[in-house]
């Protein structure tokens, strides 16, 4: 997904709390015991991070296949 797509993106989404658009933002998400920094879509007012489907079915599970691994 390109810069101008994800920012398009984040003025369609906006937070469940504050009802007010989701901005890109860095995260640190931690799974499995580990942390990860990455660029998300959050609130920023109240801080949630907005996760999309892609990510917590595919990349994550790719995440989780690879450490079990180690």
């Amino acid at each position: 997904m390109s810069q101008g797509q994800d920012k398009k993106e984040a003025k369609s989404i906006a937070c469940m709390k504050c009802q007010i658009p989701m901005e890109l933002g860095k995260v640190e998400v931690f799974y499995l015991n580990n942390k990860f920094p990455i660029e998300l879509l959050k609130c920023p007012k109240c801080g949630l991070v907005y996760i999309p489907e892609e990510l917590a079915i595919g990349k994550m599970l790719e995440v989780e296949k690879a450490l079990e691994d180690k």
